[in-house]
């Protein structure tokens, strides 16, 4: 049995770095974790369009993967096809943008999100307002950079401190990355600004090993 990592884009590079992200996690966990791409996907979600795109291929996907998962983790910011994945399958379904929100809860009163593009926070704005939490977000701040870009160090991380400080300004105590592209980048950061840093992917991932621990205690009972 295995927990199936969902990369919705079809960019390895994201999917390695998801994968390097999460491979600490491996020793803790009762099965088996392994990331995919998409290969119907683009090369970076970064649209509305995108996010509506990608979703019958997803779902393709997480079916053929169906009889031997122990649960699936959709791994965009934007939890493509989370809801219609849930009806699908009969495993656990864990979105990295809602279990990196809830992990924030738990690490401080208000977080702030780092996202890709300025046309990225209204997608977000219209999540958390469904998710109930807009009280407990200080901001929600772009670096202006496109998927493909966040490979670039260079490009990226100056651009990370200075977003990062500004939504401490804002008043958050804990930050979200707001993409899977940006998980090279977390421990660095953290270190940097002085502040817990949530790597979406690595929050869902947790989640879900505690799903299969769970699930795992209650085969015991029976």
């Amino acid at each position: 049995m295995t927990i199936h990592i969902l990369n919705p884009n079809s960019s390895a590079h994201v999917t390695a770095g998801i994968d390097r992200a999460i491979d600490p996690m491996r020793a803790a966990s009762p099965v088996a974790i392994q990331c995919h791409s998409l290969a119907e996907g683009p090369p970076g979600i970064e649209t509305q369009a995108h996010v509506d795109g990608v979703v019958g291929p997803l779902l393709a996907q997480a079916r053929g993967l169906e009889s031997g998962a122990s649960a699936f983790v959709v791994a965009c910011f934007s939890d493509p096809g989370l809801a219609a994945l849930r009806e699908q399958s009969a495993r656990p379904v864990l979105g990295i943008a809602e279990s990196a929100v809830l992990t924030a809860m738990t690490m401080g009163q208000r977080f702030g999100i780092i996202s890709i593009l300025s046309r990225s926070i209204p997608r977000h704005m219209r999540y958390l307002g469904a998710m109930g939490v807009m009280d407990r977000l200080a901001a929600d701040l772009p670096l202006e950079l496109g998927v493909a870009e966040l490979a670039s160090r260079e490009r990226t991380w100056d651009r990370l401190v200075a977003v990062g400080r500004d939504l401490t300004r804002h008043g958050a105590e804990v930050l979200i990355l707001g993409c899977a592209g940006m998980a090279d980048y977390r421990a660095d950061l953290a270190a940097e600004l002085r502040r817990p840093v949530i790597d979406p992917s690595q929050a869902a991932c947790a989640m879900a090993i505690g799903r299969v621990a769970l699930a795992q205690t209650e085969g015991l009972r029976a």
